[in-house]
């Protein structure tokens, strides 16, 4: 099932690669960019995460946080934060249910082949805590600046 702009964003309180539990609640009344990637340390996902990364202070100045989520381990999330200098929170969902009630676990082609897998995925959840983008499949290459573009974000 995938989510459409105005639908409720799900809630969920994850495990952080700094051992803290991130809520989406937590984030209320701010606009949120809740991104979701295959795996840690992989070089797309450090591409994006890199981006992101280099994106902070214009996107915190509009009033913006970041969220990262994937199916790693709090221990791989804190290496990859320390090792690519990542300073905003990377959250573990190993067992899939946030990214099931995001619907971005599922069949996917990579390679001509159809896959299982995590389908990489960025939502913009409104200070009200609405879908304002629902972003199935992205690149992780330009996607950052991109979504930059769309929400008139220098």
């Amino acid at each position: 099932m995938k989510l459409e702009p105005g639908d409720a964003a799900p809630d969920f309180a994850l495990p952080a690669a700094d051992g803290a539990t991130v809520s989406l609640d937590a984030y209320r009344g701010r606009r949120v960019i809740l991104y979701f990637y295959p795996a840690a340390m992989t070089p797309g996902c450090t591409t994006q995460a890199c981006d992101f990364r280099d994106s902070l202070d214009s996107l915190a100045a509009a009033g913006v946080a970041v969220l990262g989520v994937s199916k790693d381990t709090p221990a791989k999330l804190a290496k990859f934060a320390e090792h690519d200098a990542l300073t905003f929170p990377l959250l573990s969902d190993p067992e899939l249910e946030v990214h099931n009630a995001y619907g971005v676990y599922g069949e996917k082609t990579m390679y001509g082949k159809t896959t299982l897998g995590v389908i990489r995925s960025t939502f913009v959840i409104d200070p009200d805590g609405k879908i304002e983008k629902a972003l199935y499949n992205v690149k992780a290459t330009g996607h950052v600046a991109r979504l930059r573009r769309e929400l008139g974000i220098d």
